[in-house]
């Protein structure tokens, strides 16, 4: 009783300020203690308290006044995604999943470590690849093992003019996906074996149909949207994937949109265009894939001995974009940046061939001819570009041979030039003439040139695991 009364009196009475406040301070002590214990166990087991490090520029491929974008090498992991199909339930598979290495590999599915300092600003101006002994060794296991498999169509088809290479030798502005398609139909690549195959093509040509009666630039999307559905009736192989091992090839702007009523072929398929452009919400690196685009020229390389470069900087090209009308704006009437439009009174090559620095300009999309041309001539490219996924970006470290301006900074474009000594020019022209080869298209494919080099970023995003075509089971 007496012990009773003595808790009741802590409890109720005056006197007991010494009790509340331990009796209080116990709780108190072990919440606290427990909340510290969850937020230690939270910290150790989840990004919710990783610091945030902002995107690097060149990561992202944003432009910077100092150099081009470029991106990390890939390589794979696999993960399970549903894809876009004809079917009403969504089919399950396993596709390659892009990890970003930073300059330590292209493709190669080997740990590499990173050779970059701390402060992660590394970039390597004596070294034209990202990883050459890498580079070397995959290319060579690229040619010998690399698969692909055409859908095939017959030379009395009604659109075999559409479906089957060109007869004649490619030409023109956007001649890059004629020869690529005329080089691998007679390549070693293709295998007439589905089940060997790594990747498949779709050989319809967004060039062929442009220029079709039948079809039209108003007719390409509809012609798409059934070629897609005739041959995920009549073949198996579209559908077990979803479309994921697939791929096609254009190099006008036309064929980005032609895929506006085939969502599968836009979101699933390998996507090799000439108008690569992060800015496109159906362009999606590292999944689809710039080709370069390039004016074909035959024979012997320029000689570059006897050039003389008096001019800084030179541009002609259609007026058809706002960052072309800021060029001529600015530089039109200056004695060191030339920049024209409409036609020249010289020829274009002389021009090239008088310049230090050729203008690679957006103009109605961020893809011209002029790097390709720039690089022939043995000028340096000035990429002014924003958001363009350049060519064989996975293999080429951009920044040892090119100049990426952003389009805000095109009044500072002569002092950005000037900046570079006459010692680093060199070093930059030096390098552009090494990859130059990169950039020419071959009717007999010489190696490295643009179409092994397609053939190789192709390569890159195969997938690392490849399906038996009994493996998919379609659910109920």
């Amino acid at each position: 009783m007496a012990r009773s009364s003595l808790l009741l009196h802590y409890f109720s009475g005056s006197g007991s300020g010494s009790f509340k406040r331990i009796f209080f301070f116990i709780p108190t002590t072990l919440a606290l203690t427990t909340s510290l214990f969850i937020l230690f166990s939270i910290s150790t087991t989840s990004n919710l308290f990783t610091h945030y490090h902002p995107p690097d520029p060149s990561f992202l491929g944003l432009n910077s006044p100092f150099g081009s974008s470029t991106f990390s090498p890939l390589t794979r992991q696999t993960v399970s995604i549903s894809f876009h199909n004809h079917s009403k339930t969504p089919f399950q598979f396993q596709v390659p999943q892009i990890v970003h290495l930073g300059e330590g590999g292209l493709g190669s599915q080997r740990p590499l470590e990173p050779r970059s300092p701390p402060d992660g600003n590394y970039v390597n101006y004596n070294e034209v690849y990202h990883d050459r002994d890498i580079f070397v060794e995959d290319y060579k296991e690229m040619n010998r093992s690399f698969k692909i498999y055409v859908y095939p169509h017959r030379r009395n088809d009604p659109f075999a003019n559409v479906l089957l290479p060109v007869g004649s030798e490619p030409g023109g502005n956007y001649a890059s996906e004629s020869y690529f398609k005329k080089v691998l139909m007679s390549s070693h690549f293709i295998t007439k074996d589905p089940t060997k195959a790594d990747l498949f093509f779709l050989p319809f040509s967004i060039a062929s149909l442009r220029h079709d009666p039948r079809i039209g630039v108003g007719g390409i999307k509809d012609f798409i949207k059934d070629y897609i559905l005739n041959i995920s009736q009549k073949y198996p192989y579209w559908n077990r994937t979803g479309g994921a091992d697939h791929f096609y090839v254009a190099c006008h702007s036309v064929g980005r949109s032609a895929m506006d009523k085939a969502n599968e072929v836009k979101f699933n398929a390998i996507q090799v265009v000439c108008s690569s452009t992060y800015f496109h919400p159906g362009y999606i690196a590292h999944k689809d894939a710039c080709m370069p685009q390039i004016w074909p020229r035959q024979g012997v390389l320029p000689n570059l001995s006897s050039s003389n470069r008096k001019k800084l900087a030179f541009f002609a090209g259609k007026i058809n974009s706002p960052v072309r009308e800021k060029l001529l704006q600015v530089w039109r009437n200056d004695t060191e940046i030339f920049a024209h439009y409409g036609r020249l009174k010289t020829p274009y090559a002389d021009e090239l061939l008088g310049s230090k620095f050729c203008l690679h300009v957006k103009g109605y999309e961020v893809n011209t001819a002029r790097i390709a041309d720039s690089l022939y001539y043995g000028c340096v490219p000035v990429i002014i570009a924003d958001y363009y996924d350049l060519p064989f970006a996975d293999i080429l470290n951009w920044k040892s041979f090119s100049i990426n301006v952003a389009t805000l900074d095109i009044p500072l474009l002569k002092k950005i030039l000037k900046r570079f000594s006459f010692e680093e020019y060199l070093m930059l022209q030096r390098n552009a003439l090494k990859v130059r080869q990169h950039f020419q298209w071959h009717l007999s494919p010489v190696d490295y040139d643009a179409f092994y080099m397609v053939m190789y970023e192709l390569w890159l995003r195969r997938s690392s695991v490849r399906l038996p075509l009994n493996a998919f089971v379609h659910p109920n």
